[in-house]
């Protein structure tokens, strides 16, 4: 399967927006020296999915310049742009794919040191749970990886995030799976989620 081109702008999706692309600042609120954004999906639509549903056509992607690999469910769009992270500032770049208002994506970013980038690994988690209004637990520091699974809302409507955050040295990643509560099958979140690998 052939690699997927990297991207610097969010192309249209032939409706007149970017919603392929799509992404929306975040803040966190309690952390007060940080303007924590990210660059995450802002999902307005569901359809529920069968487990062999056709919209899912997996293809590997590489980003050479993040030192990854992954497979997506459709054709991803890449760009990057400036993000602060907890006081860090750095450029993230940002790959994801939409099937039926779901959203699959990868950030990666490079920190100065491995230290700033585990740093960076609960405070991208609980900017994503803050985004959806999900409850708030104190992920553990200084780990190479971290989880997540919540439930919370968005624009009124019950959504569900699944992710990964990893650090390999100074490079750090945040592979998400958000959308519309039980829209997205398990054994597809799990197939994103796992594919991930690190170079």
């Amino acid at each position: 399967m052939p690699k997927e081109n990297r991207r610097r702008n969010a192309p249209k999706n032939g409706k007149g927006d970017s919603r392929c692309c799509y992404y929306r600042a975040m803040r966190s609120s309690n952390l007060p020296r940080s303007r924590l954004r990210f660059i995450v999906p802002a999902l307005l639509a569901a359809s529920l999915l069968a487990g062999c549903n056709p919209a899912y056509n997996w293809r590997d992607h590489t980003n050479q310049e993040g030192r990854y690999k992954v497979l997506f469910p459709a054709k991803p769009a890449t760009f990057t742009r400036p993000v602060d992270v907890d006081g860090l500032r750095v450029e993230m770049t940002m790959t994801a794919a939409e099937v039926d208002g779901a959203s699959f994506a990868v950030g990666a970013a490079t920190a100065p040191d491995a230290v700033l980038a585990r740093a960076a690994l609960p405070a991208m988690r609980l900017a994503l749970l803050r985004n959806i209004g999900a409850a708030e637990d104190a992920a553990p520091s200084g780990q190479d990886s971290l989880g997540v699974d919540a439930t919370g809302t968005a624009n009124g409507r019950p959504m569900r995030l699944h992710g990964r955050f990893e650090a390999r040295g100074e490079r750090f990643y945040q592979v998400i799976v958000l959308g519309p509560a039980n829209a997205v099958p398990a054994a597809q979140v799990e197939q994103f989620l796992t594919s991930f690998t690190a170079q």
